[in-house]
């Protein structure tokens, strides 16, 4: 298992902090033209026409002349600079889920390939408040109004695109693991070789055939000169419940407990409110994003709705092969996504 660590902190675009970001949004808000939302909309006419269903599109059935060079270059700031982007302003009004979920579809095959998001197989899953139990081990917080606290997912790239607001709270919020790295090292430098130990982490239930309820794996990687982060406190804690998971060190309490204070100082994060049309797309592994808790609208039309994707880019970096745990494979260009014995990939709607 990889166990070295960087010889020093770590430089670049990928060790922002939060308060700068905020106050030069051009540099990670990206408006829609008119020009834009035109190409997206032919693109959509197309494969409309074409009658090709949402899950078979790829990059080739949907053309974007001159956006594709934008996205060609949003992709390269994921992966090799900042690590976040969002775009703005697709005209959600009037439009059917349908073609929302399909213009969303199109702009993600340009950055990457589509990755099963649980064990149904959901290609496309819908963020919204279904009145789950966050206390169920078995329940996905984006199925409930908690908090989600800070946590990478289980693929390269997630994508949303923002429906229905809530009527308050629900705010996004993205913070680098690379700058939590270095401040963690300049307050405890002791403890930075907890951080690249195995953590057990629960699978919460969608276990992939021959693996164990649980994965071990370090919060952190050093592989190929990059600083790559895989952290959920919330699974962390939860393996507890499985008699067969080792039990946490008080070395791995207390590191887990700095490093969630460093996610949550607001020197660090960003804190941003998606409007509606609004696309965010984020690197896991050199990136760790949360959502506050929110209150919904009592009408049914009008509740916090969100469409999610898992994507695995073609040019991704490479990781060590303890991510095969939860990735499936550490093959760049096919590996992410949550598959178990059952899933079948679909999209619904």
């Amino acid at each position: 298992m990889e166990t070295r660590q960087p010889d020093g902190p770590i430089e670049g675009a990928s060790a922002w902090y939060g308060p700068d970001l905020a106050r030069q949004p051009e540099r990670w808000i990206y408006p829609l033209s008119t020009a834009d939302v035109n190409e997206l909309e032919a693109a959509l006419q197309h494969v409309r026409h074409r009658g090709v269903p949402i899950q078979d599109i790829q990059k080739s059935d949907f053309d974007l002349p001159r956006f594709g060079t934008v996205l060609h270059d949003m992709s390269r700031e994921l992966l090799r600079g900042r690590g976040f982007h969002v775009l703005r302003g697709l005209p959600i009004e009037g439009r059917s889920i349908q073609d929302s979920a399909t213009i969303f579809w199109g702009i993600g095959a340009w950055l990457g390939r589509a990755r099963s998001q649980n064990a149904s197989g959901q290609l496309i899953s819908h963020v919204k408040d279904l009145g789950k139990d966050n206390a169920d081990p078995n329940v996905r917080t984006y199925q409930t109004n908690a908090r989600q606290n800070y946590h990478t997912d289980s693929c390269d790239l997630v994508g949303l695109l923002c429906l229905q607001t809530a009527r308050r709270g629900g705010l996004s919020s993205v913070v680098s693991s690379v700058t939590i790295y270095n401040e963690f090292r300049q307050r405890r430098p002791d403890l930075v070789p907890t951080l690249f130990e195995p953590f057990p982490t629960d699978r919460r239930g969608e276990v992939p055939a021959g693996m164990l309820p649980y994965f071990p794996i370090p919060i952190y990687h050093w592989f190929e000169g990059q600083l790559s982060a895989i952290y959920s406190r919330t699974y962390i804690m939860s393996s507890q419940r499985l008699p067969e998971a080792p039990r946490l060190s008080a070395h791995q309490l207390e590191a887990m407990a700095l490093f969630d204070s460093l996610a949550e100082s607001p020197d660090l994060h960003l804190d941003m409110e998606l409007q509606r049309g609004d696309m965010q797309f984020v690197h896991n592994h050199q990136m760790l994003h949360d959502r506050t808790s929110f209150e919904d609208w009592p009408e049914p039309e009008r509740k916090r709705h969100l469409l999610r994707l898992w994507l695995c880019p073609p040019d991704g970096r490479s990781l060590p092969e303890v991510f095969a745990l939860r990735y499936g494979s550490t093959t760049v260009g096919d590996r992410g996504g949550i598959v178990v014995s059952s899933t079948q990939q679909h999209v619904p709607l």
